[in-house]
C-alpha cells in the first residue's frame, strides 16, 4: 500500500529471550515525520525547567551596618569614603546581588505531544527500541532487571525502560540500577528520550502510545 512504511521489532520475553514474535506497525501512527528544530527547543526547555534558580546574595540596602559617611569628606588625610555599606568595602553589599529567578519555559502542550512522538519515531528508525512481550515481577528484585539488560547487551547503557502504567514493584527493582530511567507510556516525554541512548517498551507500552497518538 503506498504511504504505509511498516516497522517491525523483534519481541523479547522478560529474560531477555528472542520469542520470534514480531511486533510490526505503520509509523505513521506515531509521527509523520522528525522535526530536528522541535526536538531541539523541547529539549532547551526540559533542560531549563530542571534550573531551580534560587540564588540570593545580600545588596547594599541589606547588608548590616549604618548609612552614615564614615567620616567628613575633607581633612582626615584619608581616602574619601562614603557608608560601610558600599561594594568596594568587606562585608559591603553586592553592587548586582542576585535574585531568585525562574529560567522555566513553557510551549503549547500540542507541540510537546508531537515533540514526544517525534522522539519516539527518531529512535524507532534509529534502531534504538527494544520490545518486551511483558515486564511482572512478583517481588522487587534488582537482579532480574540487571540481568535483562545483559541478555539484552544494554548494561552500562543510559536507557528508558517504558511499561503501560505504574507498577511499584518494577520501579523499586529498576531504582538502584545506573543510567536505567522507568516511565509509564503516558508519562513519557523529549527530554527523558533524548537523554537515553535506547528505549525498552513493553508490548501494552507500545499500545498505549498508538492509541494516544490517533487520539
Amino acid at each position: 500500500m503506498v504511504g504505509v512504511r511498516m516497522i517491525q521489532l523483534p519481541v523479547h520475553d522478560q529474560s531477555g529471550n528472542a520469542t520470534g514474535e514480531v511486533y510490526s506497525f505503520d509509523e505513521t501512527e506515531i509521527a509523520s515525520e522528525v522535526n530536528a528544530q522541535l526536538l531541539h527547543a523541547a529539549l532547551v526547555m526540559y533542560d531549563a525547567n530542571q534550573r531551580l534558580g534560587t540564588v540570593k546574595s545580600k545588596s547594599r540596602a541589606e547588608v548590616s551596618g549604618s548609612s552614615k559617611k564614615l567620616f567628613k569628606q575633607k581633612g582626615t588625610g584619608n581616602a574619601r569614603a562614603g557608608n560601610k555599606r558600599t561594594p568596594v568595602r568587606r562585608g559591603g553589599g553586592h553592587c548586582f546581588a542576585k535574585r531568585p529567578k525562574d529560567w522555566r519555559k513553557a510551549m503549547p502542550r500540542k507541540a510537546r505531544q508531537a515533540a514526544t512522538r517525534m522522539a519516539i519515531l527518531g529512535k524507532l528508525k534509529a534502531g534504538t527500541v527494544v520490545v518486551l512481550n511483558d515486564l511482572k515481577l512478583e517481588s522487587p528484585k534488582t537482579k532480574k532487571v540487571a540481568s535483562l539488560l545483559t541478555k539484552l547487551g544494554l548494561a552500562g547503557k543510559s536507557a528508558i525502560l517504558t511499561i503501560a502504567s505504574h507498577d511499584d514493584v518494577v520501579w523499586k527493582s529498576c531504582r538502584n540500577i545506573d543510567r536505567l530511567g522507568l516511565s509509564t507510556a503516558t508519562d513519557l516525554n523529549a527530554g527523558i528520550l533524548l537523554k537515553s541512548s535506547v528505549m525498552i517498551a513493553t508490548k501494552g507500552a507500545l499500545d498505549v502510545i498508538r492509541s494516544k497518538a490517533a487520539s
